[in-house]
């Protein structure tokens, strides 16, 4: 962990003594990798969530068959409410890539 972060540092030294071109390209090439990793993150705890989701809707259709329905529609709810977090995440990265406020003009 420390050898990474050494090497955002001497990549974010060289971005800052670059001229406004390279340092526009540095930036393009960190907010790509920014968005993968933020992307991949969010993907992964969306993933953990409905896969809990789940299994806790299936264990009390298991205990209680006749509360199946209920269960299946708050599941529902739920798992559209974790697949909301997601997408946002894909927006902000969207934005991080194609509109970045941060690129100088």
């Amino acid at each position: 962990m420390k050898k990474v972060l050494f090497l955002m540092v001497a990549l974010a030294a060289v971005a800052f003594g670059a001229d406004a071109e390279v340092a526009n390209q540095t930036l393009k090439a960190y907010s790509m990798i920014a968005a993968g990793v933020g992307l991949g993150l969010a993907a992964l705890g969306g993933a953990i969530g409905m896969g809990s989701t789940a299994a806790a809707t299936i264990a009390g259709t298991a205990r209680n068959p006749g509360l199946g329905g209920k269960l299946m529609t708050t599941m529902f709810i739920a798992l559209a409410m974790i697949e909301a977090q997601v997408i946002y995440t894909l927006v902000i990265a969207l934005i991080a890539l194609y509109a970045n406020p941060y690129l100088a003009a």
